[in-house]
């Protein structure tokens, strides 16, 4: 698989970019940006672990790379970032007035009804596809560990929640907790996935936490003036299931943050650290 750089810019020693490729799974044009700190620009770097960053409604693989900061933890750290888009776009890939369904909410599900399914299968994507294709062309090792913010968040939980045995932690900002009971998840899935709900629990981190064997520790953070708290985002879900089957969630509500990318950069840096206690392990 061919990628092809767009921009590159120097950053903290390291190289910010972004790529461009044909995504077989989307059956389209897709973005990606990476960031390789010092030495992973070359294939004779050495090997690095990879933090999976996945975004939310309305945002690009450029809000991440821009707003939230993060260059200079893993540049320390030693850590490649990898950025994707949140769904696929172009001419004849189905879209949405609304900003929460189409083109910019992709929801990291396999669509399997019209006119969606042709293209909106990002949860195969950013499990398979874009990983071997970061594999191919970065001097990257199979440490990986996944990261998102609001609906990648959501993404974030479920893809490690599924595959725990490719991920070695999981954490998340303001993440669509309970995707089957509130507006935003029940109006995407209903539009992905139709109208059996059974297969909507396949892509909630409430369910799935309960059902899960393999575990792997999950941060989560929260900010109790976050505007979508109650309605949209739905943390107690996720909370009561973790506590009643015992699994290692760890869940930081922080005073005064809202749900925008100044949270984030707040606390980028403790989940940059929280990644990499897993991720540079030597006897992992």
């Amino acid at each position: 698989m061919s990628i092809e750089l767009t921009s590159s810019t120097r950053s903290f020693d390291g190289l910010q970019q972004q790529y461009r490729h044909h995504s077989t799974v989307l059956n389209c044009t897709m973005h990606f940006s990476v960031f390789l700190p010092r030495g992973a620009d070359s294939k004779e770097g050495g090997q690095y672990p990879v933090l999976y960053w996945l975004s939310g409604l309305t945002c690009t693989d450029a809000n991440f790379s821009q707003k939230a900061g993060a260059q200079r933890v893993a540049a320390e750290l030693g850590i490649v970032l990898v950025i994707p888009d949140t769904s696929p776009r172009g001419e004849g890939v189905a879209d949405d007035p609304s900003y929460d369904l189409g083109q910019g909410a992709g929801f990291y599900v396999n669509a399997t009804q019209d006119p969606w399914k042709q293209h909106y299968r990002m949860y195969d994507y950013i499990v398979d596809e874009l990983p071997t294709l970061i594999e191919e062309h970065f001097p990257v090792n199979q440490r990986r560990a996944i990261s998102g913010h609001s609906m990648g968040g959501h993404g974030a939980l479920v893809i490690g929640l599924r595959n725990p045995e490719r991920y070695t932690s999981i954490s998340a900002f303001s993440p669509i907790c309970n995707p089957i009971a509130c507006p935003w998840g029940e109006k995407a899935f209903a539009a992905y996935l139709g109208a059996d709900t059974t297969l909507w629990e396949e892509y909630d981190a409430s369910v799935l936490v309960g059902r899960a064997i393999n575990h792997r520790p999950i941060l989560v953070s929260q900010g109790d003036e976050d505007e979508f708290l109650e309605q949209q985002l739905r943390p107690g879900a996720l909370q009561m299931a973790a506590e009643a089957c015992g699994y290692p969630l760890r869940f930081e509500q922080h005073g005064g943050y809202d749900h925008s990318y100044f949270f984030i950069a707040s606390f980028i840096e403790e989940h940059l650290r929280f990644h990499g206690d897993f991720l540079l392990r030597q006897d992992h």
